[in-house]
């Protein structure tokens, strides 16, 4: 009988410690990923979690024992392991991070050879059915011997003591620890001219996860380079505790701390990141929450400039403000699915040089078509030397040409339910009607977007006008009452 495996996703892997993730699992996931992959060389890393590092080495002695040398980064962001997959030219890389997710949480995101990503329908399926088709004795045997040891109980994963030892890992010669962190950096200042810099006071919030080491590595940099650029550091440590709570920075309720820093240090703006930095966040001067949306439209203006008759790839949300941007700076708007497999995959297709998305994920041509978390910052710290504006006026303009609402969530009985009510009401009266991505209609000056959770029953409500904040906040009200009549 297969043992069965909860914590596949339909683009990851999440789950429950011990009761979904464990070093069984982990190893289980290492040998059929190697398995299905046919890959003989892997690149691995963790994120801060304390949990990380010991599923990290079980997942690694899986991909051993199917036939992988194992290249490990040691403590990275998900981007790093974007990066080192293609820069060192490996058949595959696996990140062990929960991102934002609560404490008892972790999880794993694969990639192929190139950066690839690895989703249901695209191998993750098949890596799960491998996985569990492993006989447990065999797991268990195999676990024993890089442990030297009983195995760990699944019951005190956090206080066990019999995890799988990496000096054990690398008595195979198939295990190496390897930092491409000065490669990284490079690239990363590669997107910008460092000559444009003019000085800067710039707030960062790591929120103790891994933005902190990569973003000092960055800094050390600059300075070599002469950038005049300062860093006010806040929750900046690793710290696997996660002491000012896990970073999340698209909840309001976790932006207080970034904002109060950026308003006391009189900073010109500030950055926030979540756990394994594929996603950054920012403030103005202010201290005032940027919404990911008008990012998306800086970020595809500033590749334009670079890059003429680009094209730009976005989510169906929210668009018109990113449509009209790309349009009137010359370049080519092309709307894609949400999530970052379907963006990725249409960005390869079309040879975008960028694409964006408002939950602020930013994926770039030049870096596998993949997300980054330290690019946007970087770009926009350009943006604001050259341009000699403040975030908040390069984004003010276009905040009252179209604002937006947000994605606001209802969690409800009967989601299907919801989405009828106001497909019954809404659609007969819409000019356009885009199923690109849930419900999408527009009316002439406003429109919405309304989208079902995969995973849970949540309705997600996105809503925007043009040049009309008051209609906005009206029709929005108007939905949600609708939503949740139930």
């Amino acid at each position: 009988m297969a043992t069965p495996i909860t914590c596949f996703k339909a683009y990851d892997i999440r789950g429950e410690l011990n009761s979904q993730l464990n070093e069984d699992v982990a190893y289980r996931i290492g040998y059929a990923f190697a398995q299905e992959l046919n890959a003989k060389t892997v690149v691995v890393g963790s994120d801060v979690r304390l949990t990380s590092i010991p599923l990290k080495l079980a997942l690694s002695a899986g991909l051993i024992d199917a036939g992988a040398t194992v290249t490990d980064i040691g403590m990275a962001g998900t981007e790093e392991i974007y990066f080192a997959t293609k820069h060192l030219g490996v058949d595959g890389g696996i990140e062990v991070t929960a991102s934002h997710n609560p404490i008892n949480y972790n999880g794993m995101k694969l990639v192929k050879s190139g950066s690839v990503p690895i989703s249901g329908d695209t191998g993750l399926n098949a890596i799960k059915e491998k996985a569990e088709a492993l006989e447990d004795s065999f797991v268990s045997e195999r676990l024993a011997h890089y442990t030297e040891g009983a195995l760990i109980d699944a019951d005190a994963f956090f206080n066990g003591t019999a995890h799988v030892k990496e000096d054990k890992l690398s008595e195979t010669d198939k295990y190496a620890v390897k930092s491409c962190m000065s490669d990284y950096v490079s690239h990363m200042l590669s997107y910008v001219n460092l000559s444009n810099f003019t000085p800067l006071k710039v707030v960062v919030n790591a929120g103790n996860g891994a933005a902190g080491p990569a973003l000092d590595a960055i800094e050390k940099e600059m300075k070599v380079q002469g950038v005049p650029i300062e860093f006010v550091k806040v929750h900046h440590n690793a710290d696997g505790t996660f002491p000012n709570g896990i970073p999340n920075p698209l909840l309001p309720e976790n932006r207080a701390d970034t904002a109060d820093a950026v308003k006391a240090s009189g900073a010109d703006f500030g950055i926030a990141w979540d756990g394994d930095f594929d996603r950054c966040f920012l403030f103005d001067a202010d201290g005032e929450f940027i919404e990911g949306y008008y990012i998306v439209g800086l970020l595809a203006e500033a590749f334009i400039e670079k890059n003429t008759d680009s094209k730009i790839i976005y989510d169906p949300r929210v668009y018109w403000n990113t449509e009209d941007i790309v349009a009137n700076a010359g370049g080519t708007p092309i709307k894609s699915k949400t999530g970052h497999a379907f963006i990725k995959e249409r960005m390869r297709k079309e040879d975008a040089v960028y694409g964006g998305e408002m939950s602020a994920h930013h994926y770039f041509r030049d870096f596998a078509y993949c997300d980054s978390g330290m690019i946007p910052w970087l770009l926009i710290a350009e943006l604001v030397c050259v341009k000699k504006q403040t975030l908040a006026s390069m984004v003010k303009a276009r905040i009252e040409a179209f604002p937006s609402s947000g994605e606001i969530n209802s969690k409800l009985k009967d989601a299907d339910a919801a989405l009828e009510r106001v497909t019954s009401k809404y659609q007969p009266l819409a000019s356009v009607i885009d199923t690109t991505d849930g419900l999408g209609l527009e009316f002439g000056t406003w429109r919405f977007n309304l989208r079902k959770s995969n995973t849970e029953p949540v309705i997600r409500l996105n809503v925007e006008s043009k040049g009309d904040i008051a209609l906005m906040e009206q029709k929005t009200e108007e939905l949600l009452s609708l939503i949740r009549a139930e």
